[in-house]
């Protein structure tokens, strides 16, 4: 041990920095993601191995609604997409992960004002 650095609290401030600053950000974003619809292929396309594109990425996916299809419409996927919910899965994990973000915020204000 250095007597300028204690690396024993050098490491655990780092630890505790990369979960507190790139942990629980990623573990929001997974708990967001749980909850998210997501969407399915229907009808006769759902069969023929068409692929559901995400929401938000608009009607045409790649390759589709091409010029020379001939119809002129250019509905392309989205008319053979279902929005589907979470369910009780994705509403439990996404739960799980916000359980655990507040635990952790409650710890932080915990410890801030027990070692004050």
């Amino acid at each position: 041990m250095n007597s300028w650095i204690n690396l024993t609290a050098l490491w655990k401030i780092v630890v505790i920095g990369l979960l507190a600053g790139a942990g629980l950000p990623a573990l929001f974003a997974l708990g967001l993601r749980a909850l998210s619809p997501r969407t399915q292929a229907v009808g006769a396309a759902a069969g023929a191995g068409a692929s559901a594109t995400p929401i938000g990425n608009g009607s045409k996916g790649i390759g589709g609604g091409g010029s020379g299809s001939g119809s002129g419409s250019g509905s392309g996927a989205a008319d053979n997409e279902q929005t589907v919910s979470s369910g009780p899965l994705g509403i439990a994990v996404a739960g799980l992960c916000f359980l655990v973000i507040l635990a952790a915020i409650g710890w932080g204000i915990f410890s801030i004002v027990h070692n004050s």
